[in-house]
C-alpha cells in the first residue's frame, strides 16, 4: 500500500461514472498526468449487479499504471450516493424516523440482514482485487418537521426496543442526550462488525466521516469511532461551497487540523477531502488555496471529489475543464512542494550544522 511508505504524499482523486475500459484507459492517463497516485473507485450495488467483472478489470488497470486503490461502499445503505438496492429485498430494514415516517432510501445500521449483506460486499471486493475500503461518510438521517422540530433516525422496532433495553424507557420523539449517545454507538457498532470482517481479509479500513452536527458519526463526534482498532485511517471532508461567511483556506485549514489532533490523538492516519464537485464558473481556483490549505495544516494524504469535477454527475462544476485545471494545479503545487521539503530534510542530514 502505497500510502504506508515513509515519506509518500497520497493525492487521491474519486472516480466514478463510467465503465467503459477504453475510457477507462484515457482518464487514468490523465489521472497520472495531474500527479495523483491514488483512485477512489466507487463499487455500488448495480456495479455489483452488473459490472463486477468489469470493475476487476478496471482496478487492475488502474494498479497496472502505478496508481493505488480505494473501494467505496457507494450508496451500500443508501446516501451519500446510490439509493439503497438492498432495501428491496428486505423491506423491514429501512430506516425509520422518530414521526413515524419510512426513509424510503437509507438502511438501519442495527439491521442484521444489512450486517450480513455488508459482509457478502466485503468478500465481492476482495474478489474482485480490492485491499482498501474507503467507508464513505457514515451516519444516520434528521430531517426537519412542523414548527422547527427535527426528527431522527433511526426509531424503528428493533432500534426502539434496543433504546429501551439499554435507557429503561421509551426512546422520545425528539433528539435528548441519550439519543444522541445511541445513534453514534449505533453506527459505531455496525462498524465494529463489518470492519473487523474485513481486517480478517487483511483489508485495510478507511472512513471519511461528516462536518456537520446530529448526523451520528461527524467531526466533533469523531473520537467515538477513532476507538475501533479495526480502522486504520480516519478523515473528513471540509467542503466550504455551501458554508456562510467562511473563505475557502481558512475552512480547511482549520478543519484540517481538527482532523490531524483526533487522528495524533489515537495513532490513526487521515484523509482529507478537496472539493472539486459543484464549483460555480469563476471560482476554481478555490480549489487551489483548499489544497494549498490542507496541506499547510499538515495533511499529506489529500484526495479530491471528484474526477473533472465530477463532470459525469449532476452536481458537476460549472465549467469541468477549468475546474480540473484547478484540480491538477493544486497537486502539482503541493507535489513540488512535498518534493522541496524532502530534499532540504536529507541535506540538513547529510550536512549537519550547515
Amino acid at each position: 500500500m502505497i500510502h504506508n511508505q515513509p515519506d509518500k504524499l497520497i493525492k487521491g482523486i474519486a472516480y466514478h461514472g463510467n465503465r467503459m475500459l477504453r475510457h477507462m484507459e484515457t482518464d487514468l492517463r490523465d489521472i497520472v498526468n495531474n500527479h495523483f497516485n491514488l483512485v477512489v473507485h466507487m463499487f455500488s450495488h448495480t456495479d455489483w449487479d452488473r459490472h463486477r467483472s468489469i470493475m476487476k478489470e478496471i482496478i487492475q488497470m488502474t494498479e497496472g499504471h502505478g496508481l493505488d486503490v480505494w473501494v467505496d461502499n457507494w450508496g451500500l445503505g443508501g446516501p451519500p450516493g446510490d439509493k439503497s438496492h438492498f432495501l428491496a429485498y428486505y423491506p423491514d430494514s429501512h430506516q425509520v424516523y422518530s414521526d413515524g415516517s419510512v426513509d424510503p432510501v437509507r438502511a438501519c445500521l442495527n439491521s442484521p440482514n444489512f450486517r450480513k449483506f455488508t459482509k457478502e460486499w466485503i468478500d465481492v471486493v476482495y474478489d474482485i482485487g480490492g485491499r482498501s475500503i474507503f467507508w464513505d461518510e457514515p451516519h444516520l438521517a434528521a430531517k426537519a418537521i412542523d414548527g422547527g422540530k427535527k426528527a431522527y433516525t433511526c426509531a424503528c422496532e428493533r432500534c426502539q426496543n434496543a433504546f429501551r433495553e439499554q435507557y429503561g424507557y421509551d426512546m422520545p420523539p425528539e433528539l435528548d442526550e441519550n439519543v444522541e449517545k445511541f445513534r453514534i454507538a449505533s453506527v459505531v457498532d455496525y462498524f465494529r462488525e463489518v470492519t473487523a470482517y474485513s481486517q480478517q481479509k487483511q483489508m485495510e479500513n478507511i472512513v471519511c466521516v461528516m462536518l456537520g452536527s446530529s448526523y451520528g458519526i461527524n467531526l466533533d463526534s469523531i473520537e467515538a469511532i477513532c476507538s475501533l482498532d479495526t480502522l486504520q485511517n480516519i478523515g473528513s471532508d471540509p467542503y466550504w461551497l455551501g458554508q456562510k461567511n467562511v473563505h475557502p483556506y481558512d475552512f480547511v485549514y482549520e478543519s484540517t487540523k481538527r482532523n490531524l489532533d483526533v487522528c495524533k490523538k489515537f495513532g490513526k492516519q487521515h484523509n482529507i477531502w478537496i472539493q472539486g464537485y459543484a464549483t460555480p464558473a469563476g471560482r476554481e481556483e478555490e480549489i487551489i488555496w483548499a489544497t494549498d490549505a490542507a496541506y499547510d495544516a499538515g495533511a499529506r494524504q489529500i484526495l479530491v471529489w471528484g474526477f473533472r469535477g465530477s463532470e459525469s454527475n449532476d452536481y458537476r462544476a460549472k465549467s469541468p475543464d477549468m475546474a480540473w485545471k484547478a484540480i491538477g494545479e493544486g497537486m502539482r503545487r503541493i507535489t513540488d512542494r512535498h518534493h522541496d521539503e524532502i530534499r532540504r530534510s536529507r541535506l540538513e542530514k547529510l550536512n549537519p550544522g550547515k
